[in-house]
């Protein structure tokens, strides 16, 4: 079977360590191995943390 052009990523936030987040992120426009990194805002924390995304299976 032929893989999917889009992996799924789980984001951990660097201060609460929470995983609130996750993507669908096109393999073209994301290098392999390459982490994502987005500022989203922490519900728990209630203000903007950085975020960073990683592969799941």
């Amino acid at each position: 079977m032929a893989k999917g052009k889009c992996t799924y990523q789980v984001g951990k936030a660097a201060e609460g360590g929470r995983t609130d987040y996750v993507y669908a992120v096109n393999k073209k426009n994301l290098p392999t191995g390459e982490k994502l990194k987005l500022k989203k805002y922490d519900k728990q924390l209630r203000k903007h943390v950085l975020y960073t995304f990683k592969d799941v299976k």
